[in-house]
Formats: C-alpha cells, structure tokens, sequence
C-alpha cells in the first residue's frame, strides 16, 4: 500500500514538456475537445496503459482525477492566447492545497481566492461528481468498460458523450436563458412580469422556442433536488460576497414561481423542481468562471462518478452492454426501388 501512494505521489502531475508539446501545440475553443485529446495522448505515456486489472485502473483513474484540473485551466489558457490574443500565464498546483483551491489559483492571474470561493466551488464539484448509471455520460462509461477497452479510451468516451448541450450543457442554458430574460423584463424583482415572460418561453415564444424553463425539473426528484437545496445557501452567501444579491433574489423568485406556470401548461402531474443546474451557471459566473469552461467543470467533478462505475463493471460484470432496440413504427410494406417515387 505505501508503494502504491508513493507511486500515485510521483504521478500527480503531467508529463514533462505535455503542456507545451500537446496542450499548447493546438489550441481549440472547444476546451472538451482539448481536454478529451489529452487524455487519450496520456495513454502513450502509460507503459501499463491496456492493463485493465483492477489495482491498475484503480492507479490510473486516481491519476485522471487528478491532472483533470490542469487539463482545463492549462486547455483554457491556450485557448484565451492563442485564439483570444490575450496574455499568457501558467500557474503550477500547489499540492497543499484542495482541487478548488488550485482550480482558483491556475485559472487566476494573481492566484488569489477567497475561502468562500474555495468553499463553494468545492461544494459544486461534490455535487456534481455523481449521479448514478442513468446518466449518459456514466453509461457510457458503463458500456465502454464492458468492451475490454482501456481507461484513456472509456475516459476520453464519457468525455465526448458529456460535452452534447442536451448532457453537460444544461448550465449554459440556464445562464443563456438569464441572459434573455435581464433583456426582456423592466423588473427582475417584480414577479408578475417575470411569470409573464416565463409563460411566453413555456408558450415558445421567446428565448430559443424549445417551451422550457432550463434548470427546472428531474427525471427524478419532483419534490426537491436535494443537491440544489444544500447548493442555495451558499449560494446566497457568495452573492451577498460579490454583490450579486439582485441575480439572487431574481433566481430565488423564479425558483418559486416557475414550478406552478410548468405544472398549469404543461398539466404535468408529478412535481416540478430546481435542479442543481439552476444554480450552478450563477455561481460559475459569480466566480469569473469563464463560460467556455462550465462543461468541463461538470467533467472534473464528474471523471470520479465515472471511475467509481468503471470499478464496479470491471468487479462485478465480465460480459459486453448490448442496448436492445425495439422498433416502435408501424409495420410497412417493402417497396422496390424501382417502384419508389
């Protein structure tokens, strides 16, 4: 066992030159596609990359966990040089600190950060980092696994799947949608014009047309989203830090009100709830988290869901995931090219 930490102590950090030679050498705006790019070129540096046995994969999901961090304050910094022209900074992990600590501190030119920043981002990621096999990030993790493949690759798999909008991009609706409605409503605090513009969305006939209120409601919570409810509070404490209680108070009101206007249009018969996404843009934004990486936060928190669930199938399952299909249209006649109109 202390040959093991001792191992994982020496790994914690990137290979030697990687993030000049890998991250630096193609800077894209889309940091989940960076992000996913390094892990796979992780794997040429890993003389046990293919071995699935479990101590192994144990070692390397520890190792992802944490070089995660680095891949996207280092993803971004290449990115806001050289495409946004702006100037260059790299900040190396201090290994005293938490992973919130040193997200602050790499992503910020002066390293600064408050306790409560720390605190709270903190908390975002532990809320974030799991949210059992249903999920379709986690079951690709799942599936990926059940082929023999090896972690870089299910890793760089669970990456792909959480970067669509509909998965991991659910906070960058919320803060999008906030966005629309500041523009369109005269009093953020008066909750009548609120409920009318929100109507309008449910009505699809403002913001993106889709008749959805993004950061409400689950698949399964319906009465409260036990990660939102502990996430407010401290929540509320950061806004009243950055002076932000005005973007609280208008969350706040549409947190309430939003449930009663879905149920009424949408005579929905189970409950309607936040969701911890609801939330989550505001803190990212009240922290000066850039927009581009609200994803990948989700992936830092969420790569430790995903290597709990790669354990498990590697301990419990030795047989490949094959989805069954059942067709759902209604029988057709086969018809013949040359008979086709």
């Amino acid at each position: 066992m202390e040959e093991f930490k001792q191992h994982l102590a020496e790994e914690r950090k990137l290979p030697s030159t990687f993030t000049r030679d890998i991250i630096m050498k193609a800077a894209s705006k889309d940091i989940m596609n960076s992000m996913t790019r390094s892990v796979l070129f992780l794997s040429s540096y890993d003389k046990k990359a293919m071995d699935n046995s479990i101590p192994n994969v144990m070692r390397q999901c520890i190792y992802l966990i944490s070089v995660f961090p680095m891949l996207t304050a280092y993803s971004y910094h290449s990115y806001n040089h050289y495409i946004n022209d702006e100037s260059m900074y790299i900040h190396r992990p201090d290994p005293r600190l938490s992973t919130a600590e040193n997200i602050l501190r790499m992503l910020r030119p002066d390293k600064s950060y408050t306790y409560l920043e720390a605190t709270v981002l903190d908390l975002a990621l532990v809320l974030h980092m799991e949210h059992g096999g249903g999920n379709n990030s986690t079951f690709t993790t799942r599936v990926t696994t059940s082929s023999g493949s090896d972690t870089y690759a299910v890793i760089a798999a669970a990456m792909s799947s959480l970067k669509g909008p509909k998965h991991g991009g659910a906070n960058l609706k919320v803060m999008d949608m906030m966005d629309d409605i500041r523009k369109h409503v005269d009093d953020l605090e008066d909750e009548k014009e609120l409920a009318k513009y929100l109507n309008r969305i449910l009505d699809k006939k403002a913001f993106d047309h889709q008749g959805l209120i993004y950061g409400m409601g689950h698949a399964i919570y319906t009465i409260s989203d036990p990660r939102a409810e502990v996430f407010k509070s401290f929540v509320e404490k950061l806004a009243v830090e950055k002076h932000r209680q005005a973007d609280f108070r208008m969350y706040s009101i549409i947190e309430r009100i939003a449930p009663e206007l879905i149920m009424a249009k949408k005579k929905n018969k189970n409950g309607v709830c936040a969701n911890v996404d609801f939330y989550s843009g505001l803190v990212y934004d009240m922290l000066d988290i850039p927009r581009e990486l609200y994803t990948p936060f989700f992936a830092i928190a969420r790569i430790v869901g995903w290597s709990a669930h790669r354990m498990e199938e590697l301990i419990t399952s030795n047989k490949i995931l094959r989805p069954a299909y059942v067709n759902t249209l209604d029988e057709r006649e086969y018809v013949s090219l040359e008979d086709r109109e």
